[in-house]
């Protein structure tokens, strides 16, 4: 029997890229993908060698065609399919213009639902597929707005294709992050900024401190796991109880 196979999209740096180090190293075959040909590059440094790493843009279902082919070519079917790509804008309302707003909801909701759509005749019957969702997109984090209506729509689908897939024993579930120490989160800050908004923002959580991307990578390798055989149509939050004070 073959070993399992994972497809992990915006896997080339932060949770996907813990997220591929934790599967590879439980014996997964793995495949990720990046958009920014720096993280590429650097993905193909750092991972596993036999890990294969594929540029591709989320927003172009071209591009996610191309993906699905070298999958398959690669590893014939998926065991796990986590969908994790994802983009976040943070600004006020009046900031935002009308090529903005489509290009987080490009990336975040077309880009995630047409990866597994077009992934879908790969998937192993009792496949386990994982979208990445975060805690935005039911509690306030003030100027995420747009990143908190892409990703609450892609949660609100969840449900309904867990009940779609059934038949397929096949599971849909979601992640969802409090604040994590990735390098999208340190993206928006200045250089000078680091350290110092890190240890505010981990002060204010519940465990005092921040998420790591291994946290995540954790409960990804959970779902995608046999323990998780029964577990469909769900949201796991994983933020150190952030977000739950009123």
């Amino acid at each position: 029997m073959p070993a399992p196979a994972a497809l992990i999209t915006g896997g080339t740096s932060g949770i996907g890229k813990a997220t591929a180090e934790v599967l590879h190293s439980r014996g997964y075959r793995v495949a990720v993908t990046g958009q920014r040909p720096e993280s590429v590059a650097r993905a193909r440094e750092e991972l596993p060698e036999d890990v294969l790493v594929l540029r591709a843009d989320a927003r172009s279902l071209a591009d996610t065609d191309k993906v699905v082919s070298e999958v398959q070519d690669r590893f014939g079917t998926l065991t796990t399919l986590f969908l994790n790509a994802g983009v976040s804008r943070p600004m006020t309302l009046d900031a935002w213009d009308e090529a903005a707003y489509d290009d987080v909801f490009a990336v975040n909701t077309k880009g995630q639902f047409f990866t597994l759509v077009k992934a879908l005749p790969l998937l192993c019957d009792g496949a386990s597929v994982i979208f990445t969702v975060g805690i935005g997109a039911t509690r306030n984090l003030p100027g995420n707005s747009v990143a908190a209506g892409s990703h609450g729509a892609m949660l609100a689908m969840i449900p309904t294709l867990a009940l779609e897939l059934a038949p397929r024993r096949i599971r849909v579930n979601a992640v969802s992050p409090g604040l994590t120490d990735t390098p999208m989160t340190r993206a928006h800050m200045g250089p000078d900024e680091v350290a110092v908004t890190l240890a505010a923002m981990a002060e204010q959580n519940p465990f005092g401190r921040l998420g790591t991307p291994e946290d995540i990578a954790e409960t990804v390798a959970f779902l995608a796991s046999d323990g998780a055989a029964y577990i469909t149509g769900q949201e796991i939050v994983v933020s150190g109880g952030g977000g739950l004070s009123i």
